[in-house]
């Protein structure tokens, strides 16, 4: 299963360990999961291109570092964060 707040979000968070290949459900859609993904951690609920935004519970966390395909694992091999960083004031 994989939480999503708002209707804005292109991630969703994995509640469960979840298995390159199994399908999850995720904001009323069904999703392959193209990698493993932690509990806890992100999946793309869509396809984000490198420079867009990472929208988790409606706000911008971070912004894609590279094309991240819809199903993959959202984490700091792919996104530079924008929050808690101490280096930006924005």
């Amino acid at each position: 299963m994989v939480l999503v707040i708002n209707n804005r979000d292109n991630v969703g968070i994995a509640l469960e360990d979840i298995s390159s290949g199994m399908e999850v459900k995720a904001g009323g859609k069904s999703i392959i999961a193209l990698d493993s993904i932690m509990f806890g951690h992100k999946l793309a609920l869509t396809d984000i291109r490198k420079g867009e935004s990472i929208i988790k519970y409606g706000e911008v966390i971070g912004v894609a570092v590279m094309d991240i395909k819809k199903g993959a694992h959202v984490h700091v091999h792919n996104i530079v964060g924008l929050r808690g960083r101490g280096d930006r004031t924005t």
